[in-house]
Parts: structure tokens; C-alpha cells; sequence
């Protein structure tokens, strides 16, 4: 937790959640005003998340189309939340990142879809006649909460960062007004849940 607060870690993590824009969370706070609030409340926020008091705020829920039609659920933190989810991220990619599979491309540093289809290529050169593509339905919103965090136990062994992780997954999701909690999943739209997809279990 000490690396994830370090001032040049936050600052790289202010950084990108500035340069990534987004729309405000359910609390309505504009990435313009982050700078602000920033500035007179982190002391707070930092002492907090230090003992383990800080709970993030819920996820704003948002739907945007499909390219297949259909809609995807998004859940838009608050700009805070996204700071804080963004400083983690930047501290357990090194650690999580190399254990993934060579042969896979979604939500990684440096990778991309692109990547993948290049693959593809060799293989098919190589004499290899199929390549699959597979899509879990619904995954983000059906990813076991236990069986996550057991993965992810299995490298972190800090207790306020695991409890930090599994109060994020848990944040409740507003619609329309109405506050749901969550049971699985993990919000499609912060910026800590693509690592969490790619499982870190071997």
C-alpha cells in the first residue's frame, strides 16, 4: 500500500486519469475538478486508505450499445476512485502481467488486437488450418468474487490492498437513482478491472 500511495505513483496515475478524460461517476465530479479536491482532501483520503477505512463510492451505471447489437453495461466510477483504482493498477501490473499467457492479447500493456491477428497469420503460415476466437458472455458481470480474490491472495500478500480490491469489486451500482449491491462481477469501466479479467491464477 506504501508503493501504491507514493507520490510518483500517484502523480503517473493523475496523469492518466486526466489524459483518459471520462465522464463523472455517480457522485457527479468532473476530472477537472480532481486537481482541486486533490489538493484539499488527500491527507484524508490517504490516512484512510492507510488503516483501512476508506470505502470507495458506487459505480455509476451506463449502457452503451453493442457493435452486434444489443447493450453493454459500463460502471463509471468516480474520478477519485478511478485515481486510486489507476495507482493500484500501475503497482500490481508488474507483478501480475508476466504471469499471463504469451498467447494472450485483451487488456494488456503493449498488446493489442492487431497483435493477435498477426498471430493468427504465422500460424496459418505454419500450416495450423483454424483459429478460434471466443467471447465469454457476460463475463465481466459474472466473475466470482472468492475465486478472484483466492487468485489474487495467491501474489499480494498485503491485507489493507487485497481488502482495498474486494471493497471495489463489492461497491454497489446506481441506476436510475437506485442503488444495487453487488454479489459478482467486476465494473466495466475502472481501471483496475481488465487486469482483474485476465485472472492471475497459473
Amino acid at each position: 500500500m506504501e508503493r501504491v500511495l507514493a507520490p510518483v505513483n500517484l502523480k503517473r496515475a493523475y496523469q492518466r486519469v486526466v489524459s483518459n478524460q471520462g465522464a463523472p461517476g455517480a457522485d457527479g465530479m468532473t476530472v477537472a475538478d480532481l486537481a482541486g479536491y486533490v489538493k484539499q482532501y488527500w491527507p484524508i483520503l490517504k490516512a484512510r486508505l492507510l488503516v483501512g477505512e476508506y470505502h470507495p463510492q458506487v459505480v455509476r451505471a451506463v449502457e452503451i450499445p453493442k457493435p452486434q447489437g444489443g447493450t453493454r453495461q459500463l460502471g463509471i466510477p468516480s474520478v477519485v476512485d478511478r485515481l486510486i483504482q489507476q495507482a493500484l493498477l500501475q503497482q500490481l501490473t508488474p507483478i501480475f502481467d508476466p504471469l499471463f499467457s504469451d498467447s494472450s492479447y485483451g487488456f494488456r500493456p503493449g498488446r493489442s488486437a492487431h497483435q493477435a491477428v498477426d498471430m493468427s497469420r504465422v500460424h496459418v503460415i505454419a500450416g495450423h488450418r483454424w483459429c478460434v476466437e471466443l467471447d465469454l458472455e457476460r463475463f465481466f458481470d459474472r466473475v466470482n468474487h472468492d475465486i478472484l480474490m483466492a487468485c489474487v491472495e495467491r501474489r499480494i500478500e498485503d491485507k489493507g490492498v487485497l481488502r482495498l480490491i474486494r471493497r471495489y469489486l463489492e461497491a454497489g451500482v446506481m441506476s436510475g437513482g437506485i442503488v444495487s449491491h453487488r454479489q459478482e462481477g467486476t465494473p466495466q469501466g475502472g481501471p483496475l478491472s481488465p487486469l482483474l479479467s485476465n485472472n492471475p491464477a497459473r
